[in-house]
């Protein structure tokens, strides 16, 4: 529906004389929220600019259900609203808005309901919206759309033609049916003229970045076309070409930057039960006849293939196509039956990776290529990455006659290490021949943009190091100057702040410390750019060009500007050496700042706990910006609530920060109910909004909180090495005690909640006071003793690095520290628990192993504690399915309500469920109805 904006009416200054005045209503008392406001809760979940600032254009999506784009009018007082869009693409030209329609909500659920089949579900449809005259066309059942990335003038759709099936059809032959192994038709528009052609059977297609040509991939039309071809468009004149037919299939289509090269590979086996697959790999230049092969099997090493699964990538100046490589795969023998096929695995101490690890990487490593490069121009191929350096890094673009490749094989079975160790080389694309660059560098290798310097942050160092292709000298970057995480409180190496780019040329590259960026050439001091330090204030560079690729210190640097102290942030100019603050105040901006292509128009969004991040349309100046979407007027029903800071001192001496969030009207002659909620640090989160919604996990909902009557603590953490748990309890419980000095705390009335690392501490904080009259421990560790020797799931990684060097921070072995692993389990100290404790974890819990869950609630449970353990089958360390997180968000709910407002329990709480009623009964009414 089209809205125009119209000039507001002037208001009346008087009524006629004697005339009577009515009274304004006033408007209705706020409402709490519920867990029904969840699902129509409307957010921002795509926000774009067109090229020419003309216009913005936004989803308003809600949670479930159908959403709608917004196309807001910046130089014209005109808004439209285009329903169920998706997958949304402005034209190059700012002329037109390409989406897909998606079929109504409740249309899918019921043909889900019914149990359609894919072919019958709802199908989505293409939209077409004209800027400036509003007009919008539809295409029914199209599977896919293109457009060219940096051209105006032409549209590429795929439709899926509607099966008739009445009884006329019947006696004919039936044509080739569409689907995605055949295919499906290929409309080309021209969006000028409207002149289209179209192509049958057309698997896949492709533009080039500049609009030149359009490749496409066709399966035949069992008439005219019966063997299988790949065609080029010239989309100037129109005119196709078949550059290559033969039977088999072919993907990958991939044109250079100037459309006038093509490569793709192609698999001529007919076979689909061939367990190998010989694909060749096919290249096209304009002006030639046909597709030649560029490589095979023929051209690679003993027993290696062509790869069917890598991409393909030219070099940015066309002098080189990329693709890959890969050693002919291991097959079983088809003779045997599967009763005669042994399945096991088995643990060696020499394996390079995990058992676990292999498994979770099984289907990535069956197609895991080593990158190859082939030269149009001689023919030359040369195979750079190996099953011993198999990261291949292309330099400037590929236009460089070498590349990085880095390997971690010599150190990758140190599975109780997570920090990355690497060897580094460069290749040359011309011969392959290796030159080294380091040995066990302890942190990542990258090159910089123009390829002059290979770059990296040594953790033992703790400074960033450069090393020049052209001389081989290794620079330390930051001699003497901390760039490392000064806060850090883990017993290993503290990380980089980062970097934010390097100069034309490779002359300087551009760090963060703690507070500032820093420029520094190779060779010599780095220079501030900045002075945040001296204030506390942060500095971080904002690329508003996606396609940047270097920083250009003779233009204005956006900057992001954070408070240390305040948590107020904003942004800042940086410009010839000054600073000049553009937008700050007491509220959360973020570095998402959308830049128009070719003006200065941005959009950005501004927010606090108590202000919705709605779109803000301005320039870089960021003078006068304007409100452009009103998502916030959906807080106007609800009651909502306040955050401030809070301070304390840990019972180590520590000055500590904290968030207290308060509901709205707080009265402090009344008494609350007051839930704490911590991870590590979170203070710096002061203005963030909270969204309504379900939770994944045993997390609080701060919004929900509040409007339901809650205060919230949520306090900083500070760890001392070797004492997770006891550093949680010095900071968290003088933490909760400073609160309670306040009358308005309800001291009978305390929660506690956390999940993860927060339901390990949650867990741990219940065995060692009685202040929390109930607690909610979700996915927690119990038995740091037997979780040491276990598996992340997940990545297959062994968990004793966790324990050792990062989150649990014990600092050392199980051999060397038992004792420590011991008093940090909350599993040792389950006598001492007199709070109730509502457990999550489930069963697929790819983190924290299920078992860790279970050990808790047993112990419990066999000293007579009131315990519940909630375990969605296959959901994972946090519920990903929606009906779970909903499902869970309404039981956390009413078991503190039960014991912190004395809440009615419901059935399951009071009864159980038992097996025979899962997933038939719920049991969320309360007990005794």
């Amino acid at each position: 529906m089209r809205h125009l904006l119209l000039l507001p009416l002037l208001a009346v200054a008087g009524l006629a004389h004697g005339q009577k005045k009515t009274k304004t209503p006033p408007p209705p008392p706020k409402k709490p929220l519920t867990h029904a406001v969840y699902d129509s809760w409307k957010s921002v979940t795509y926000r774009t600019l067109s090229n020419d600032g003309a216009w913005a254009i936004y989803t308003a999506n809600p949670q479930e259900g159908d959403g709608t784009a917004i196309v807001y009018g910046l130089k014209k007082p005109l808004t439209d609203s285009l329903r169920r869009a998706a997958d949304i693409r402005v034209g190059y030209g700012s002329d037109f808005v390409f989406y897909k329609i998606k079929p109504p909500f409740a249309l899918v659920q019921d043909a889900k309901r019914k149990k359609k089949k894919k072919e019958d579900m709802p199908k989505d449809s293409l939209g077409i919206y004209a800027l400036g005259s509003g007009k919008i066309e539809k295409i029914a059942n199209v599977p896919s759309f293109k457009v060219p990335e940096k051209a105006r003038g032409f549209l590429a759709y795929q439709v899926e033609t509607a099966v008739r099936k009445d009884t006329a059809r019947k006696a004919a032959k039936p044509r080739k049916k569409e689907s995605d192994e055949n295919g499906y038709r290929l409309i080309v528009r021209n969006t000028a003229s409207g002149q289209q052609s179209v192509y049958p059977y057309v698997t896949e297609y492709e533009f080039s970045k500049n609009g030149k040509r359009l490749a496409f991939i066709s399966t035949g039309n069992d008439s005219t076309q019966k063997i299988p071809s790949v065609q080029v468009i010239d989309l100037a004149t129109g005119q196709s070409q078949k550059v290559y037919e033969a039977k088999g299939k072919s993907k990958k289509l991939t044109f250079d930057e100037t459309g006038d090269q093509l490569a793709f590979v192609a698999d001529p086996d007919t076979n689909a039960k061939s367990l190998v697959r010989y694909h060749k790999l096919y290249y096209w230049k304009a002006g030639e006849v046909q597709a030649r092969k560029a490589a095979d099997e023929t051209g690679q090493k003993p027993g290696w293939l062509v790869s069917g699964d890598a991409p393909l990538s030219f070099a940015k100046d066309g002098s080189k196509l990329f693709f890959g490589v890969a050693p002919k795969p291991v097959v079983a023998d088809t003779t045997l039956l599967p009763e005669e096929i042994v399945q096991v695995e088995v643990w060696s101490h020499s394996d390079q990776h995990l058992q676990p690890q292999q498994k979770v990487t099984l289907e990535q490593d069956r197609k895991r290529a080593y990158t190859a490069v082939w030269d149009p121009a001689s023919g030359r191929q040369v195979t750079l990455g190996t099953p011993t350096l198999p990261d291949i890094y292309p330099a400037n673009e590929g236009r460089a006659d070498y590349v990085l490749a880095t390997s971690d094989t010599a150190y990758s079975h140190a599975h109780w290490d997570w920090n990355p160790h690497t060897d580094a080389y460069l290749l040359s694309t011309k011969n392959g021949s290796v030159r080294p660059v380091a040995k066990n560098i302890v942190g990542n290798v990258r090159l910089s943009p123009e390829g002059k310097y290979a770059y990296w942050f040594s953790l033992p160092d703790t400074a960033w190091f450069a090393w020049s292709v052209q001389s081989g000298k290794t620079f330390q970057l930051t001699k003497g100057r901390s760039f490392a995480d000064e806060d850090d409180d883990h017993p290993d190496y503290p990380r980089a702040y980062g970097l934010a780019g390097w100069t034309k040329g490779d002359e300087q590259v551009y760090l963060y410390d703690k507070y500032d960026l820093w420029a520094v050439t190779p060779g010599s001091e780095p220079v501030r750019l900045t002075s945040g330090r001296n204030d506390k204030k942060s500095y971080r560079y904002i690329r508003l060009d996606p396609e940047e690729r270097t920083i250009d210190p003779s233009k204005p640097l956006l900057l992001r500007q954070f408070s240390e102290p305040t948590k107020a942030t904003g942004y800042a100019n940086l410009s010839n050496g000054q600073i000049s603050v553009l937008y700050q105040g007491d509220f959360d901006v973020t570095d998402n700042v959308v830049k128009a292509k070719n003006t200065n128009d941005i959009l950005f969004t501004r927010s606090t706990f108590q202000e919705y991040p709605d779109l803000l349309a301005t320039d870089l100046t960021f003078k006068a910006p304007k409100k452009i979407s009103a998502l916030g007027d959906q807080m106007k029903p609800y009651r909502w609530g306040s955050v401030e800071l809070v301070h304390w001192v840990s019972g180590d001496g520590q000055p500590l920060d904290g968030l207290l969030y308060k509901p709205e009207g707080f009265d402090p002659s009344k008494k609350y109910p007051m839930i704490t909620y911590f991870y590590e640090k979170e203070s710096d989160n002061l203005h963030l909004f909270a969204t309504p919604g379900p939770v994944s996990s045993a997390r609080n909902n701060y919004a929900y909180s509040v409007s339901n009557g809650y205060l919230v603590f949520v306090p900083d953490i500070v760890y001392r090495d070797g004492y997770p748990g006891q550093s949680a309890y010095s900071c968290i419980i003088p933490g909760v005690l400073k609160l309670l000095e306040n009358s308005w705390v309800d001291r009978g009335r305390l929660g506690i909640v956390g999940h993860s690392w927060g339901g390990y501490q949650t867990a741990y904080l219940i065995t060692q006071t009685h202040l929390f009259k109930t607690s909610v421990p979700g996915a927690p560790v119990a038995n740091m003793s037997s979780a040491y020797g276990g598996i992340r799931w997940g990545t297959g990684m062994s968990r004793q690095a966790q324990y050792e060097h990062t989150q649990s921070r014990i600092g050392g072995t199980l051999w060397e520290k038992p004792l420590n692993f011991i008093e940090n389990s909350p599993l040792f100290f389950l006598p001492n628990v007199q709070t109730p404790a509502l457990i999550l974890h489930n069963d697929d819990d790819d983190a924290v192993p299920w078992y860790q869950g279970i050990e808790l609630y047993m112990g419990l449970k066999r000293l007579g504690k009131p315990a519940w353990m909630i375990n969605y089958n296959g959901e994972k360390h946090g519920n990903r399915l929606r009906k779970n997180q909903k499902d869970w968000t309404i039981r956390m709910w009413q078991y503190l309500d039960y014991y912190l407002k004395d809440a009615p329990a419901p059935k399951w709480m009071a009864d159980g469920l038992p097996m025979v009623e899962k997933g038939i009964n719920q049991r969320l009414e309360p007990a005794g109805k």
